[in-house]
């Protein structure tokens, strides 16, 4: 069952001084499939190498985390989308998106892409649209 949100409890930060890499780890664990099993060490690399980082907390509870990586004008990626599942369906994954769309860093930038493997409406409800042409992907650790 869902919690259910009060504003004043929620908060969301760009601060990455912030990331509790441990609470990190398991919410990715609980959260994401894809995210399983990723060590402290390396998320604490992915952090420091993003700007913008937003996470969502519940007092002290990192409850939702998003991170970008940009040249800041022509081009953006979104990495790592996560709301814990307890928290989903109150309209928190938009605002955390949105929150990263809307940074500074990202204003200007002529296009943001993002891989998805199972959220597809997610996105388009926020703007996103399918695109096949431009994906490519190259394999350096097996």
């Amino acid at each position: 069952m869902g919690v259910m949100i009060t504003s004043s409890e929620i908060q969301l930060s760009d601060r990455k001084s912030k990331i509790d890499l441990y609470q990190l780890q398991q919410l990715l664990n609980i959260s994401a499939f894809w995210a399983k099993g990723r060590s402290i060490e390396d998320l604490g690399v992915a952090i420091a190498n993003s700007d913008p980082v937003i996470s969502i907390w519940d007092g002290q509870q990192l409850i939702g985390f998003a991170r970008a990586t940009s040249d800041c004008i022509y081009r953006a990626t979104i990495w790592d989308v996560v709301i814990h599942p307890d928290y989903r369906g109150n309209g928190l994954g938009c605002k955390l998106v949105e929150t990263l769309l809307n940074h500074p860093r990202l204003q200007r930038v002529e296009r943001v892409y993002l891989m998805t493997t199972h959220q597809q409406e997610f996105y388009e409800k926020i703007g996103f649209q399918q695109n096949s042409t431009t994906t490519m992907v190259l394999y350096t650790k097996q």
